[in-house]
């Protein structure tokens, strides 16, 4: 009743839906950055929305599957292989005992989830099952030999669900508590594009552009921030906080994104271009 790592790729983690109401203790949320995909690959096994899933990031992870069961893979959609068999996206599809899955590197998007009936069975760590990367709480990340516990399956799979397609068009921002630091914020970020750079991770979208001037001199407070929130450092290079980002930051938050929009972060590669628009 494991899973077994063979090779994690560039990075895997276990995720569920975080470990909310802890920033008071400096504990990020963590989860998977893309919530909506995560669900749907619990729906289509059988598992509620809170069962733990992998979160693979650009591909490259390989497992054997030691209980025959249901399984399925949402997010980005990564070529993948069952014992050399190609497998659907978004649908379930039925593992037999020690069968080997492989993934690929997805053409399009970062993070791909592998759900399986029953789910991830770590020790939960404050109620989470989820890997931090920042904070270090929770599994580490995945390495070659690992045996993950799998839980008993509640139900059989779905017959149908669907896979919404992408979101497309700028992302969504609400004027931040600290907009006064800056030189009209919300107007410059959507009036000017954004590239993604290649420090983004799963704590920040760390984006590429024109800098957002500070108006203020001096340092702020470390003050509590939230995700979805748009924070300037002093080179004026906007950071949109993820799931493990940091419960408090220095620097001023002059915006914050849309809830709706957070899970598109986790799809944008490096060098995709990003653009923003006022919330409504």
């Amino acid at each position: 009743m494991t899973l077994r790592v063979l090779a994690p790729g560039p990075l895997a983690t276990v995720q569920d839906q975080g470990r909310p109401g802890h920033a008071h203790l400096g504990v990020p949320r963590a989860g998977a950055l893309d919530r909506p995909a995560a669900e749907l690959a619990n729906r289509l096994v059988g598992n509620p929305d809170d069962a733990a899933v992998v979160e693979a990031t650009f591909g490259g992870l390989q497992v054997r599957i030691d209980r025959a069961g249901w399984c399925a893979l949402t997010g980005a959609h990564a070529p993948a292989a069952l014992d050399g068999r190609a497998l659907p996206h978004a649908q379930a599809f039925w593992a037999p005992a020690g069968a080997r899955l492989g993934l690929a590197a997805p053409p399009d998007g970062v993070r791909t989830y592998l759900a399986l009936a029953g789910g991830i069975a770590v020790e939960t760590v404050l109620g989470s099952r989820s890997t931090d990367v920042l904070a270090g709480v929770g599994p580490a990340p995945l390495r070659p030999g690992d045996v993950l516990p799998l839980g008993a399956p509640v139900t059989g799979p779905r017959p149908l669900d669907v896979a919404l397609p992408p979101a497309s068009g700028p992302l969504r921002l609400w004027p931040g508590p600290r907009a006064d630091w800056c030189v009209d914020p919300l107007a410059r970020l959507c009036a000017q594009g954004y590239r993604v750079g290649e420090a983004s991770n799963r704590v920040g979208l760390r984006l590429e552009g024109p800098a957002v001037a500070w108006r203020r001199t001096g340092e702020l407070a470390s003050e509590g921030v939230v995700l979805g929130s748009v924070q300037v450092p002093p080179d004026g290079q906007p950071v949109i906080f993820l799931a493990d980002h940091p419960t408090t930051g220095g620097y001023p938050v002059v915006a914050v994104l849309h809830a709706d929009d957070v899970a598109r972060c986790a799809q944008l590669r490096p060098g995709a271009e990003v653009g923003f628009t006022p919330a409504r």
